[in-house]
């Protein structure tokens, strides 16, 4: 007995300390998690604050100023310097106002460079909600058939397929794009611009799907099956029961996978890049090509001058990304699956 009992003490104390680490690993993870979210957004803040705090921004070409000069040659030095300015916009007093910020013209690099936001935002904006209209009805029927219809075997076969198109580089799914749907869309439709937002937010709903598939699905097999059997003993067939019945009951699961879907596309760098165009159009044409915000940072924060106008603007730019997807996913999160919780409970 005595053995038996020292033995079974060594096992839970071994279990205990096992369960110690993994909360401790556990803790440990979380908090390295939370705080390189906490310095991301202080990085970018902080880079794109001198748009709020400095009146006016002076770019120097630094590139120039410090090159190297053999014999008497400042003269030509000098005119190097100021052709660079002229062509460049670099060492004028420029400053970023706010009536800069609203336009509608982006042309950083020029001898008065304008800063304007409305045609980046209105570019992602027509890319994601092309995005959102033609992947979330085929991500939703797809959650819909594969909870409520699909039979077991088949159910095991949707879910990891349509999940695994996350997996996918978004540089491989714009490439595609690129290549293959640009040509095939304006062969069928005939129109202009062989790169526009049309084409670029059909391949955004390419990375959008899986994650509105994935979301509708847990939230649609979260109903309670009482909910369901009651519908058929009324005399409710599966599809009227499916749509009149679980489908509202989870309807605030739905909304939560639609905003994590547009704020997925919104963000999106690569596919923007690659498929619509990279033109800064005010149009609301969606056959036009258009430029995102997230696709002007990933082809112009190479170039600029480090601490420049451009510079502070581009991480503006990345600020008010920061900004949009964080309270896009802050209401999913703890409000639209609070309330669908609440539902469910009764509350």
């Amino acid at each position: 007995m005595p053995t038996n009992n020292k033995i079974s003490h060594s096992l839970r104390r071994k279990f205990r300390l096992s369960e110690f680490l993994a909360e401790k690993i556990i803790k440990a993870v979380s908090f390295v998690s939370f705080a390189a979210i906490i310095l991301i957004f202080v990085f970018v803040f902080r880079e794109a604050s001198p748009i709020f705090f400095q009146g006016e921004e002076k770019v120097q070409s630094t590139e120039f100023s410090q090159s190297e000069t053999y014999g008497d040659d400042t003269e030509q030095t000098q005119k190097n310097v100021d052709n660079y300015a002229s062509l460049t916009g670099a060492g004028s007093d420029e400053s970023v106002t706010f009536n800069n910020l609203i336009s509608k013209n982006w042309q950083p690099v020029s001898a008065k460079p304008k800063y304007g936001l409305i045609p980046l935002f209105i570019g992602s904006l027509k890319a994601t909600l092309i995005a959102i209209l033609f992947g979330a009805p085929l991500a939703i029927l797809a959650a819909l058939y594969s909870a409520l219809f699909a039979p077991k075997k088949l159910r095991e076969l949707i879910k990891p397929v349509i999940e695994l198109l996350a997996s996918f580089p978004s540089v491989v799914i714009g490439f595609f794009a690129l290549i293959t749907l640009a040509s095939l869309f304006q062969n069928i439709f005939g129109y202009q611009f062989r790169l526009n937002s049309f084409v670029g937010g059909i391949a955004m709903s390419l990375a959008v799907i899986p994650i509105i598939y994935t979301v509708t699905e847990d939230a649609l097999a979260a109903v309670p099956k009482y909910f369901t059997e009651a519908s058929l003993a009324l005399g409710a067939n599966k599809w009227q029961t499916a749509l009149f019945v679980v489908m509202p009951a989870a309807t605030p699961g739905i909304f939560a996978a639609l905003l994590l879907g547009f704020g997925r596309a919104f963000g999106e760098t690569m596919i923007a890049l690659m498929a619509t165009g990279n033109a800064p159009l005010s149009s609301f044409n969606i056959f036009e090509p258009v430029r995102t915000l997230s696709a002007t940072i990933s082809a112009e924060m190479a170039e600029v001058v480090f601490g420049d106008t451009h510079y502070t603007v581009l991480f503006f730019i990345g600020a008010i990304l920061f900004i949009i997807t964080f309270i896009l996913n802050a209401i999913a999160e703890f409000y639209v699956r609070a309330k669908l919780m609440k539902r469910f409970r009764g509350e």
